[in-house]
């Protein structure tokens, strides 16, 4: 039986200037970072310590290498947070690419880009 979500994986070209990104901008905090050989293997980055999902920073090149046919493509994620439309002024501010702040059902919404383009999505619970 699956109890829970535990890490999503993401595959990036550089996992040191994505991690900045989560942590400089967004204010993430790194939970674990392995390194073999002065060679980052992934990185371990949530919103803060002790949560129980986590996004867990690949190399995309090292997967693709070791399995050929695996999708790399960064899914469709929604984050949940408070005053959104607070946090919008504040990713325009730190220069962050943001979408349009809008008004759904389920509540407001807006999208933004990391440094590699990819886009996540984030929704006021």
């Amino acid at each position: 039986m699956i109890e829970k979500i535990g890490q999503v994986m993401l595959y990036v070209e550089n996992q040191a200037a994505v991690r900045d990104f989560w942590v400089e901008k967004l204010d993430f905090v790194v939970v674990s970072e392995e390194v073999v050989n002065g060679e980052i293997q992934w990185i371990e980055i949530a919103p803060t310590k002790g949560l129980e999902t986590s996004f867990v920073l690949q190399n995309k090149k090292k997967v693709a290498e070791m399995n050929p046919d695996m999708n790399l493509g960064t899914p469709s994620i929604l984050l949940f947070g408070k005053n959104v439309a607070e946090l919008y002024e504040t990713y325009k501010n730190k220069g962050i690419t943001v979408g349009d702040l809008v008004d759904l059902p389920i509540g407001r919404v807006f999208n933004f880009a990391d440094i590699e383009g990819n886009y996540f999505a984030i929704c006021e619970k």
